[in-house]
């Protein structure tokens, strides 16, 4: 396949030779390189290479005395923390897989998660345990492990932790699936089995929307994660001399596989995040001093805002990579005038990506920006424009659907073959190639552009928003007879969450009762799923088919702002 892009690569070597070998060894051979080197920062509480690679060993022992085997699915619902990576990578240590699902998630979405991927053995926060203690599941769970916030906090900071939030967490009653983290990790248990596993086999489940409203389950590969680090590593020349921001959650692919993952297989020190705000980010930008920083637009725009950063030294910056959404022009300029003012000269450097290819596969070569356009792809990522709905490549500058070939491709959907058939197209090529849904166009060059989603989403906060799936909670309320969902431009969230509802009763359609249903949908849904306005409709616009038509609404909703 012609590749014109290649000659953007300057120093980005165009192939990479990807070890087949399994997660946690990618990690651990960083750990034999650079033993003593830290290897994340988590609120002042720092662990080196050496160490990091204990705690993992440690982990899986624990886990495999609770009956975690190889083919298990363990779901771990956990912010940016310690306790969320080491338990990753020790669960793949034994071959199990690593369900990641927001630690916010209701009650409703964790029964649908732990169904889904047939979890016994679930992670979270005690302050989530009420989430996962009352939920109905087809196989019970046999091991609920609690970790505190505070396991992993210095000790100077716990005293003050407990009296602003920990005292605020309800105790845990009796409960004989309840184990402790930090007594897991104590008790002595006798080394996990080596567990022979392929680079091709299921090693996490991430999640993504449908049609249907319910998520599916993306199966990703050691493989996957392996090649993906290292492509994201190589486009920015990533080392042991760089300090990573994560700052973005690890339920998340970007999170997790071009932040965390790519930052330990290459001897960097990562800054653990476990919950945004830009004051908490701003911080740690002026005292932890990060080389490297990626994000969602809503990330830098509060960054631009944020009045601590105007006059601080930012010439720590050497690149600043922005996804997961839209980045308009103002938000860019802005947080390039701060950068500026700050003695820095990064730009903030557009990507694409997307769950199905663990998260980034194309960026902006660190020195060739092109206006409006997401990048190139890494290497060994094979991209190129199809007709929608066919295999037949279209000619730069036509616009169509954007399709992806190599190694971060997913295995497929979790018990969705007919999905997975739809995703996955064998071209005259004889590859695999992915159908992302997406429309965009190629230059001459092999610069994208991506232009619009074929599949309806909203991205509210970089976060994805399926609108069938917030339709499906609205039309469960009583009040309600029908409901549209659609995304509506917002400056500082890209886009926020509107329903358009056609009440049961007309005379009901008041402020009291738009306010019970978006207090409905915040007991269903995580939060940046839920309307943040609501508009009562006598009816909703219809396709000839008799579909609501969405499209016009969402036309609709763009020109009133």
């Amino acid at each position: 396949m012609n590749r014109p892009w290649l000659r953007y690569y300057g120093d980005v070597p165009t192939t990479l030779e990807y070890p087949e070998i399994a997660l946690h060894e990618a990690v651990m051979a960083t750990a034999e390189r650079v033993p003593d080197a830290i290897a994340f920062d988590f609120l002042g509480r720092t662990a080196t290479y050496r160490g990091l690679g204990e705690a993992i060993e440690r982990c899986a022992a624990a886990f495999a005395a609770i009956g975690v085997r190889k083919g298990e699915r363990v779901t771990i619902s956990m912010p940016t923390s310690p306790q969320g990576v080491i338990a990753f990578y020790a669960v793949t240590r034994l071959g199990a897989v690593a369900s990641m699902i927001h630690p916010l998630s209701t009650s409703e979405e964790i029964e649908h998660y732990l169904n889904l991927s047939r979890s016994r053995f679930a992670l979270t926060l005690d302050a989530f345990y009420d989430r996962f203690a009352n939920v109905q599941t087809n196989e019970p769970l046999q091991a609920l492990v609690l970790a505190r916030i505070s396991d992993y906090l210095p000790l100077l900071k716990r005293p003050a932790f407990w009296l602003t939030r920990g005292r605020k967490i309800p105790s845990v009653p009796a409960d004989p699936r309840v184990r402790w983290w930090s007594e897991l990790m104590r008790e002595k248990h006798p080394p996990a089995d080596a567990t022979p596993t392929g680079p091709h086999e299921l090693a996490s489940i991430l999640y993504s929307g449908g049609t249907t409203g319910k998520p599916k389950g993306i199966m990703l590969s050691h493989y996957n994660f392996v090649s993906e680090g290292m492509q994201v590593a190589a486009w920015v020349g990533m080392s042991e001399r760089d300090t990573v921001l994560a700052v973005l959650p690890i339920f998340h692919g970007f999170g997790l596989g071009a932040l965390v993952h790519a930052g330990l297989t290459s001897g960097a020190r990562l800054v653990l995040v476990p919950q945004f705000s830009a004051e908490i980010v701003a911080k740690l930008i002026r005292t932890k001093q990060p080389t490297l920083i990626a994000g969602v637009p809503t990330l830098y725009e509060a960054l631009s805002r944020d009045p601590s950063l105007q006059n601080t030294d930012l010439s720590c910056l050497r690149a600043a990579f922005c996804g997961a959404d839209t980045l308009t022009r103002p938000v860019k300029e802005r947080f390039e005038e701060l950068v500026r003012s700050g003695g820095g000269s990064v730009r903030l450097l557009e990507g694409y990506g997307l769950t199905e290819a663990v998260t980034a596969v194309m960026g902006t070569p660190l020195d060739h920006y092109r206006e409006g356009s997401v990048g190139v792809p890494f290497p060994d990522m094979l991209a190129t424009i199809c007709r929608p709905g066919t295999t037949e490549e279209l000619a730069p500058g036509e616009e169509g659907e954007i399709c992806l070939a190599g190694p971060a491709v997913m295995l497929g959907y979790l018990d969705d073959p007919a999905a997975t058939a739809e995703t996955l197209r064998e071209h005259e090529d004889g590859r695999t190639w992915l159908h992302t849904g997406d429309i965009g166009r190629r230059d001459e060059d092999g610069f994208f552009y991506f232009a619009a989603r074929l599949k309806r989403m909203i991205k509210s906060s970089g976060m994805n928003v399926y609108p069938a799936q917030v339709e499906a909670v609205l039309l469960e309320h009583p009040a309600v007879e029908e409901a549209c969902v659609v995304g509506v431009p917002d400056e500082a969230q890209g886009e926020r969450v509107k329903a358009y509802v056609v009440p049961k009763d007309a005379s009901a359609a008041d402020e009291a009762l738009a306010r019970e249903l978006i207090a409905y949908s915040r007991e269903r849904l995580i939060k940046w799923s839920c309307p943040r306005d609501v508009e009562f409709r006598d009816e909703l616009p219809k396709t000839r088919v008799g579909k609501v038509d969405f499209v016009a609404l969402t036309r609709e909703a763009a020109a009133a702002g």
